[in-house]
C-alpha cells in the first residue's frame, strides 16, 4: 500500500482507508501516506485533518528513512518545525530538500546543527541556509565560530602557510601566482566547494588553509584517500582541532599508520595521543619514549607502558 500511495497508483478506496485509519499501515507509513495525500485535491482536507491527530513519534520514525517521500519533509517543515526533534531529524536526513532545511534550521539543537556541519557540501549549497542557521539560539560556541568562518568573503590575502603549501606543490612560479590569485578571489564557501570536489593537489593545499571550515571540508571530500589522511596526521603545522577531528573518525582509526602518526605528532591534543598509546606496537612505542618534540607527559607515559610490556613478557 505504501508503494501504491507513493507512486500515485492507489485506488480511491485505498486512499479513503488511509485517511480513515482503517488501512493496515504502521504509524510511520500512515503519516507519510497522509502527507502525500495532502497534495491530492480529492483527499487534501481529509488527509490534513487526519495528520493533526498523529503522534509526533510517528513523524520522527518516518523522517529517519533515507527514502522518505519529499511530501513528508515538506509537511514537517511547514507544520511541525517547532515540535521537539523535527528540525534535528530533518537536518540529519541527507535526503531532506534544502528548501525544508531553510525553513527549519533556526529550530535545530546543537545536535542537528552538527549534522549540517558534518555535510558541508549540503550546508554550503544554499547561502540562505547559512544565514538561517546563524539565527539558531542552540548553537555551541564552536558552531558559531564555524558559521562566522563560513561567512568570510573573498579578497583576503592568502596566508603564509597556504603560500608555503602551494610552493611545495607547484614549482612553476607563474602557475603558483595564478593559483594564489585564484584563491585570493574565492570566498570561504567557494574554497569549501573546491576542497570537497577538487583533486589531490587542491586538498593537500587547502588542508593548510587557516579557515577551520575549509580544513574540515578537505576531510569530508569523497575523493580523499587513506594515504592523504596519513600525511595529514603527520603534519606538525596543522590545526590541533583538525587532528582531533581525524582521531574521532572510526574509519581513519582502523589505519595503524594514521594512529602512529597522530600519537607522535606534537600538535595532536594530549588527551588524544595518550588515548592512542596502547595501540602502538613495541617499536613505535620505544621511538616515542625518546621523541623530544612531544609533551613530557606523553613521553613519560610511553616509557611507563614500554617498561610494563617488557616486564609482562619477561614474566611469561
Amino acid at each position: 500500500m505504501r508503494a501504491e500511495i507513493r507512486s500515485g497508483q492507489a485506488k480511491f478506496e485505498r486512499k479513503l482507508a488511509v485517511c480513515a485509519g482503517s488501512a493496515d499501515l504502521s504509524p510511520e507509513d500512515r503519516v507519510e501516506a497522509l502527507a502525500i495525500l495532502c497534495h491530492d485535491e480529492a483527499f487534501h482536507e481529509r488527509a490534513a485533518y487526519a495528520l493533526l491527530a498523529q503522534p509526533i513519534e510517528a513523524f520522527l520514525a518516518a523522517l529517519t528513512r533515507t527514502d522518505a517521500a519529499p511530501e513528508l519533509f515538506t509537511y514537517c517543515a511547514e507544520n511541525l518545525a517547532e515540535k521537539p526533534g523535527i528540525a534535528d531529524f530533518l537536518a540529519r536526513n541527507a535526503a531532506c530538500p534544502i528548501e525544508a532545511l531553510v525553513r527549519t534550521s533556526r529550530f535545530v539543537t546543537s545536535v542537528g546543527a552538527q549534522a549540517l556541519f558534518d555535510n558541508l557540501d549540503r550546508l554550503t549549497s544554499d547561502p540562505i541556509l547559512i544565514v538561517v542557521l546563524e539565527r539558531c539560539p542552540s548553537l555551541t560556541a564552536e558552531q558559531r565560530e564555524l558559521i562566522k568562518e563560513l561567512q568570510k568573503g573573498a579578497g583576503a590575502e592568502v596566508e603564509p602557510e597556504l603560500q608555503e603549501a602551494i610552493a611545495a606543490l607547484e614549482p612553476d612560479l607563474e602557475k603558483r601566482r595564478t593559483m594564489l590569485q585564484k584563491l585570493s578571489q574565492m570566498n570561504v564557501v567557494e574554497r569549501v566547494q573546491l576542497a570537497l570536489k577538487g583533486g589531490r593537489e587542491e586538498r593537500m593545499m587547502l588542508i593548510r588553509d587557516s579557515n577551520k571550515v575549509v580544513q574540515r571540508a578537505v576531510l569530508q571530500s569523497p575523493k580523499l584517500s587513506p594515504t592523504e589522511v596519513e600525511s595529514f596526521a603527520a603534519m606538525g603545522n596543522l590545526n590541533a582541532e583538525i587532528l582531533r577531528v581525524i582521531s574521532t573518525n572510526r574509519g581513519y582509526m582502523k589505519n595503524y599508520t594514521i594512529v602512529r602518526n597522530l600519537a607522535s605528532n606534537p600538535k595532536t591534543p594530549l588527551e588524544v595521543s595518550l588515548h592512542l598509546l596502547p595501540r602502538l606496537i613495541a617499536r613505535d612505542l620505544k621511538i616515542l619514549t625518546t621523541n623530544k618534540n612531544v609533551p613530557d607527559v606523553l613521553r613519560s607515559n610511553a616509557l611507563k607502558l614500554h617498561r610494563q610490556r617488557n616486564e609482562t613478557r619477561s614474566q611469561s
